[in-house]
């Protein structure tokens, strides 16, 4: 049966209107009228950044640029291998929302000491990052082919993959969530790493996501 929405807080910020809202148990953010994320969908986040902790050979610093709803952060935890995780959120009512209303769905990660919050664009973060990070896991947007905020384009383009690899250590891999496939992507990413693979995850509302991995960079 088909819940009406609660809508919990909606703000303005400069990119636009976010909105976070509850439909039964479950929460949903919708920016600029658009569907961004949910709580019932959480498989693929998770994925994301197991998949490219275990293809990693030393998996110590993870850095992940997109919030969401604390799913692919609570991940990383899981892993004993991982010494400290960065996270780069565009919008701070994403990270309040993390410290309050969606703390559980990480298991109240934002508390943990290995973790640190960057409250940033972070196509411009990496730009200015000095650090180096053994794995990045990106869920920028909905994924290459379908932006609700023009300037994420950037990301996946040679230019935004070329900065990624900047502040990538030499044997280091890249995860990059996406709503749709997008063999065009796959192959800007195989210009730049030796092997790219695709997964795709089974949500339990809605079509399925897929996982881009990246390893073994060319440069």
């Amino acid at each position: 049966m088909y819940q009406c929405p609660t809508v919990i807080e909606r703000a303005v910020t400069k990119n636009g209107e976010i909105q976070l809202q509850r439909r039964g148990s479950d929460y949903e953010i919708i920016f600029n009228g658009t569907f961004l994320m949910a709580t019932y969908n959480g498989e693929s986040e998770k994925l994301l950044v197991r998949l490219a902790i275990e293809a990693a050979e030393s998996p110590e610093a993870v850095l992940i640029g997109g919030l969401g709803v604390g799913y692919s952060l609570g991940e990383a935890l899981r892993f004993a291998s991982v010494k400290r995780i960065t996270v780069v959120e565009i919008e701070e009512k994403i990270i309040e929302w993390n410290r309050t209303h969606l703390s559980a769905y990480s298991g109240n990660a934002l508390d943990n000491p290995k973790v640190k919050v960057v409250n940033a664009d972070f196509i411009e973060w990496m730009k200015n990052s000095r650090e180096k990070f053994d794995v990045i896991c990106l869920d920028i947007d909905n994924g290459p082919d379908w932006v609700v905020m023009d300037d994420n384009n950037k990301l996946y383009s040679d230019a935004g993959i070329r900065n990624i690899l900047k502040i990538l250590n030499k044997s280091g891999v890249v995860s990059f969530w996406s709503a749709a496939k997008s063999d065009t992507f796959e192959q800007a990413l195989r210009k730049w790493f030796y092997s790219v693979s695709v997964t795709e995850a089974g949500n339990k509302k809605g079509g399925p996501d897929y996982i881009y991995l990246a390893t073994n960079p060319r440069t």
